[in-house]
């Protein structure tokens, strides 16, 4: 959510921040915008597909300095769309903004897009550091709030819709938490993160005097997520906004400034949408009263209690259980170890797949892993068609259908995609959602290794945390439109190889002498090499295309309760910059596949890989 030049806004006018040193405090962190600030820091590649073990270390980073100042934190994500997906205007236009970046991207010019995985190495850096979090039923705005004024404590965001909430700790936004520059303290106190910190007080009282209880109705009527502005063009067309005091910046905030200056006079919000709606046609009061007050609903205190969460780990929410989500499921999610994808899917029979940086011309990389999402929906599917769950527009007759949002050429298009029957081995009632928990391990993992055409007789060699991307990577090889060559195969082993490298480096239980020699050759090499930021646009849509066969190998090895290990993205698994190197290389210096020759075991990894691989 985002009140429409709302951050611009109070930025330009310094008054409204008070200064404030976080320590010795919890913070209640808007877990979406923290990633997002993450992903996009300074000298980040946005073109080659993610360097997560880097963004990994940023988290790291971050929590560590919090840990120093004796900032106790808790990461509050957003979850899915919920079941009235009143947002999907605002989520398809984004997309078409992420898909114009995307363009840019492949073609040369500059631009930000967060790369496919990065939720998925998010969450799992938060639970290898020990930070507590919570990824919400749907958006978190609500429950985040209510968090914080449950505990009296700062929420740490970049979104403006938390200038609206009246938050007791305040709302800093992340664009003036100052992490890398922490302080130290005078005296006892210890070292502190200098913050700006947003008063709603000093907000309120630079328009008069404005009732806190209107800023809700501001926000729906200025604009935000969820609000279409078109409706309210009759009364912004008909009133006489005053300017006040605040005019005189530039005009672009004109409307904001006296839409804040006019409501100002009214005592409290019914008051003022009667007003509004005696400047619009009588036929078109009701439906626009209804409209403002369900908008304003966004604003309310949440229901959710997330201080019982994080004590006793029970998520309770009246909108999941009108879903009729089964309890597991809901548990898993809440705890990050589903993604948003499986809750959309099983509640709205619609996903949005994200896109990369890929060659605009081919079908999207995402068609590459449309097997794995027929099976998933499948899985999901079995039970949500005959329950509440389904969507409300869907008959127990139809066939189980998703809609997909996808890119097709430059825009995002929708298609409708049938799930998948699922073998007859797996079609009697233990498959049924309720009951997955509940099925031998055995069964489960048959499932995921049938669907990514791989026997486990293959895998066996294989180290447990690397069977699934070497499964996906099988997978890959068969599904990949154009064919995948053998460069890039090797460039993508190459690089899983370089990850285990850098974790047996770090770990002292794994480290040997012969891994550290081979790790400073790896480093001179890099070093050497990396300055050549070459881009081969059809390298770049084959391993675009790996990306989203990994993404949904791991969502349906979670949905089928991890068969097979899960695989560290923070352990340099995918390394876009690297893989795109290493593959520019091989085509000129085939020797480049010996890079890890001064460690045996690596060596052997790599010939262990490329032959499970190739056969």
């Amino acid at each position: 959510m985002g009140v429409q030049g709302l951050t611009g806004f109070v930025e330009e006018r310094g008054v409204f921040f008070t200064e404030l040193r976080v320590r010795d405090t919890k913070l209640v962190i808007d877990g979406s915008s923290l990633y997002h600030r993450l992903c996009f820091a300074p000298g980040a590649d946005f073109r080659h597909g993610g360097d997560y073990g880097a963004f990994a270390a940023a988290v790291r980073d971050f929590f560590g300095i919090l840990r120093s100042c004796r900032v106790a934190p808790f990461v509050v994500l957003d979850g899915g769309r919920g079941a009235e997906d009143r947002k999907l205007p605002t989520l398809r236009g984004r997309a078409a903004e992420q898909l114009r970046a995307a363009h840019g991207l492949s073609r040369g010019a500059g631009g930000c897009l967060a790369p496919l995985l990065t939720r998925e190495a998010f969450v799992q850096a938060l639970g290898r550091l020990g930070v507590p979090f919570v990824q919400c039923f749907a958006e978190a705005d609500r429950e985040i709030a209510a968090l914080a004024n449950s505990w009296g404590c700062p929420v740490l965001s970049l979104d403006s819709d938390f200038c609206v909430f009246d938050l007791a700790g305040g709302y800093c936004p992340l664009s003036h938490f100052q992490w890398e520059s922490v302080r130290g303290g005078d005296g006892p106190q210890g070292c502190y993160v200098p913050a700006r910190c947003f008063s709603v007080d000093r907000f309120c009282r630079h328009f008069g005097r404005l009732n806190k209880s209107l800023l809700p109705l501001f926000a729906v009527m200025n604009g935000n997520d969820y609000m279409d502005l078109a409706a309210l063009e009759a009364f912004f067309s008909k009133v006489r906004l005053p300017r006040g005091c605040a005019a005189g910046k530039g005009g672009k905030h004109l409307r904001l400034q006296g839409l804040l200056n006019w409501l100002s006079q009214f005592a409290e919000p019914t008051e003022a949408v009667e007003n509004v709606l005696k400047y619009l046609k009588k036929h078109q009061r009701e439906e626009i009263r209804e409209l403002l007050c369900i908008s304003m609903e966004d604003y309310a205190p949440s229901d959710v209690n997330l201080e019982d969460f994080f004590q006793n780990g029970r998520y309770e929410c009246e909108a999941a259980r009108k879903a009729n989500i089964p309890q597991w499921v809901l548990d898993a999610f809440t705890k990050g170890k589903l993604a948003p994808f499986i809750i959309n899917a099983l509640i709205l029979r619609s996903t949005i797949l994200r896109v990369q940086v890929e060659n605009m011309q081919r079908p999207s990389a995402h068609s590459a892993a449309l097997p794995i999402r027929q099976v998933i929906y499948g899985l999901l599917l079995r039970v949500s068609q005959n329950t509440e769950a389904a969507s409300p527009s869907t008959q127990t007759h139809e066939l189980p259908v998703v809609c997909e949002f996808d890119r097709c050429q430059k825009a995002i298009k929708k298609t409708f995609v049938q799930a998948a029957s699922l073998p007859t081995d797996f079609c009697d009632d233990r498959f049924a959602l309720d009951k997955l928990m509940e099925m031998s391990m055995s069964c489960r993992q048959m499932l995921l290794l049938e669907t990514l055409g791989v026997k486990m007789s293959f895998l066996e060699s294989i180290p447990s945390h690397l069977q699934l991307p070497v499964a996906v990577t099988c997978y890959w090889i068969h599904s990949s439109e154009p064919k995948v060559n053998l460069h890039q195969l090797k460039a993508l082993l190459l690089m899983i190889v370089s990850g285990e490298v850098d974790r047996r480096n770090d770990d002292p239980v794994l480290h040997a002498e012969e891994d550290s020699i081979a790790y400073n050759e790896f480093l001179k090499w890099k070093e050497k090499k990396m300055q050549n930021n070459d881009f081969d646009l059809d390298a770049a849509h084959s391993f675009c295309q790996w990306q989203c066969c990994l993404q949904m190998g791991l969502y349906l090895n979670q949905l089928l309760c991890t068969p097979l290990s899960e695989p560290d993205l923070s352990s340099r698994l995918y390394t876009g910059t690297l893989v795109h190197r290493l593959y520019q290389e091989l085509k000129s210096t085939p020797s480049v596949e010996n890079l890890f020759i001064l460690s045996p075991k690596m060596t052997q990894l790599y010939l262990l890989l490329l032959n499970t691989v190739e056969s």
